[in-house]
């Protein structure tokens, strides 16, 4: 003989214990709204804004001369994304090569990156040659 109170606790866990709906739309029911129909999703950045960005990068792409940064950097596009900066930093000058990504049709810098000080670079202008050598050793 099965005791009904087991039976009804399984069926009372078995029914809470449901998949939950997509997230990408949220019925009437689980929400505090009083409205019947479904929210969806807000997107993150418009469609536009993106096309925008594509425009920019594009146009940095077939420009081989610099093109002046938001902060007043000179910027040499090296890839879709990455570009080789000259700047200033607490009145010091500074080769950076560095990501920089998407913020709502702004580019900003990323982390991926390294700014190097004038004896830097110019310690990494005069090993070129050694290092095209190595370069051309592994490919």
């Amino acid at each position: 003989m099965v005791d009904k109170s087991v039976t009804l606790n399984y069926v009372f866990n078995k029914s809470c214990l449901q998949m939950p709906k997509s997230k990408e739309f949220i019925s009437s029911s689980e929400s505090d709204s009083d409205s019947d129909q479904p929210k969806q999703k807000k997107k993150k950045v418009e469609k536009k804004e993106k096309k925008e960005i594509k425009k920019e990068v594009k146009k940095a792409e077939k420009s081989s001369s610099s093109t002046k940064g938001p902060g007043g950097e000179h910027m040499f596009q090296l890839s879709t994304m990455r570009f080789a900066t000259v700047s200033e930093f607490r009145g010091r000058v500074m080769v950076g090569i560095r990501e920089y990504y998407d913020a709502g049709g702004e580019l900003k810098p990323g982390k991926k990156g390294i700014s190097l000080t004038l004896e830097q670079w110019t310690s990494l202008k005069e090993q070129m040659d050694e290092i095209d050598e190595a370069v051309k050793e592994l490919s």
